[in-house]
């Protein structure tokens, strides 16, 4: 059992902030592009005859920068490709690709029955100032749309710790999307990661961002709004209604395996994590001779499968499972971190019990420090 991560680097305004794979749309060979992509699925699936893929992730880039007849043709040929007859099907898309209905409904009846939309911020200057061409507005029309189409399983992402953002100005955007009562809400503090404009602007001493005290107060208010309204934090940034944790994601937390199809997308199967070619041209070409597109593959070692199995686990509110990971490793937790898990509960970051560990909630603000922790010295016998 696996899933399945597709991406569409293909954008029609690349944002501030964004360091993923992605290119302006305008003039690229978008037809191509998904025909090859299908082809890849193919060739791909043709060595894992016996796989079932569980859960499918359409992300970018933007998927719905694809035109209605392209996003048809895409999902037709995800489906016949992967074998995919049911289970969680998400795509990506912004507010602006929604305004009308019509990409929604080729969605919708191809089976697509989750959707991720980017919405950041619910402040227009705002918006503005991340690069964003949304406005507030459309994310009431893109959501109304959605819903009248008949999507139920509904995400959508805030970023806080944005350029000039005040704590107020994050609780009312908070305010505004626990006020559409969806079943998912994705909330992340911004990383400033290089070959973005704001890296650069950073480096210049042009960005201003809130303070570590106000990014603390803004996630802390998240937490707790969210709770409020009746909805899990099942991940450090991801909160859900009973039922509504995105399945796909949990798979990435859980370690588990998945297929990466696209360009720059990254797969782990069995031991072997392998990545694509990112620029476009780089992986269209191998596929032109019915070659798969992977420019590089890490047979992972026991170490790193134990050091990712703590701090992908450690994401979650369920946490680590002790039995999980002793019938992976044939080792207990205490075996290689014992000491560790003992500093930990002593500093209150970690809580221990029969069953899991986990962070605590002083721990889950300091969860970049606590995971880099678990990295191992010493080889695993």
């Amino acid at each position: 059992m696996a899933g399945a991560y597709i991406h569409i680097p293909f954008c029609s305004h690349i944002c501030y902030y964004c360091d993923f794979n992605k290119v302006f749309i305008e003039g690229q060979p978008v037809d191509d592009y998904v025909d090859m992509l299908i082809r890849e699925m193919k060739l791909v699936m043709a060595s894992h005859p016996d796989e079932r893929i569980e859960t499918v992730y359409v992300g970018g880039g933007t998927p719905t920068t694809l035109t209605p007849v392209q996003l048809e043709r895409l999902i037709t040929g995800i489906r016949e490709a992967l074998h995919f007859d049911a289970g969680e099907f998400t795509f990506e898309a912004n507010p602006n690709d929604l305004l009308t209905t019509d990409k929604l409904q080729v969605l919708h009846d191809n089976g697509v029955n989750r959707l991720s939309i980017g919405v950041q911020s619910f402040n227009d200057d705002i918006l503005k100032r991340i690069g964003r061409t949304h406005r507030a507005a459309d994310v009431y029309q893109a959501i109304a749309n959605a819903r009248k189409v008949g999507f139920e399983n509904l995400s959508i992402d805030l970023i806080f710790r944005l350029p000039q953002q005040t704590r107020e100005d994050f609780l009312a955007s908070l305010h505004q999307a626990l006020d559409l009562d969806l079943p998912h809400y994705s909330t992340y503090s911004l990383i400033l990661e290089r070959k973005t404009i704001f890296y650069n602007l950073m480096r210049k001493g042009r960005l201003q961002l809130p303070n570590q005290d106000t990014e603390a107060d803004m996630y802390q208010d998240a937490i707790d709004l969210m709770a409020t309204h009746g909805l899990a934090q099942y991940e450090i940034s991801n909160f859900a209604k009973p039922g509504y944790q995105c399945q796909h994601n949990l798979l990435y937390w859980r370690n588990d395996h998945y297929f990466g199809f696209g360009a720059g997308a990254f797969g782990y199967v069995g031991r072997d994590r392998y990545h694509n070619f990112g620029p476009i041209q780089q992986y269209l070409a191998p596929l032109h001779d019915h070659k798969v597109p992977v420019i590089e593959h890490h047979l992972v070692p026991l170490e790193e499968q134990v050091e990712e199995e703590m701090f992908l686990g450690l994401r979650t509110r369920e946490g680590v499972s002790r039995q999980r990971f002793a019938e992976r490793y044939h080792m207990s937790v205490e075996a290689v971190y014992g000491e560790l898990l003992e500093q930990l509960v002593d500093q209150q970051l970690i809580e221990v019990d029969d069953q899991r560990i986990r962070l605590t909630n002083k721990g889950q603000f300091l969860g970049n420090e606590v995971f880099q922790q678990f990295l191992l010295d010493d080889q695993l016998v």
